[in-house]
């Protein structure tokens, strides 16, 4: 049986892979979770992903970042919009995530995207997730 919200399970997989301490974690591909993936790396929340391709089927490798205690730079993750409750905002109504210590990564007509930089691009969306 499939996973009904393949990008919470990716959000999971990376919050337990940093709890624990693992340098990496792998987790199936698609075009939506590549995004994610970009946009956590240009936050710093990530040290770099890599796409693979195993069995013809293509998995994206995160490298988790930590800083010099080894705790992990990602105190928290959490998906907003699920399936079964989608969750949207206007630019004027993109709440800020912890006063502006975390991100907020929307699903926009632009693309997916930062809170903060859908705010300037003046363009609303599905909230997908917040990073702390």
């Amino acid at each position: 049986m499939g996973v009904s919200d393949p990008v919470a399970d990716m959000l999971t997989k990376i919050r337990n892979a940093a709890r624990a301490g693992h340098e990496k974690v792998d987790v199936p591909s698609s075009k939506l979770k590549v995004e994610v993936v970009k946009i956590l790396k240009t936050e710093g929340y990530i040290r770099n992903f890599r796409k693979v391709e195993e069995d013809g089927s293509g998995c994206i490798r995160v490298f988790l970042k930590y800083d010099d205690n080894e705790t992990s730079v990602i105190h928290g993750i959490e998906r907003i919009s699920t399936p079964g409750r989608r969750v949207y905002s206007g630019y004027k109504t993109l709440r800020r995530v912890y006063n502006g210590y975390g991100t907020l990564i929307v699903s926009t007509s632009l693309g997916v995207t930062t809170g903060r930089h859908a705010r300037e691009q003046r363009v609303g969306g599905e909230l997908i997730c917040k990073v702390w």
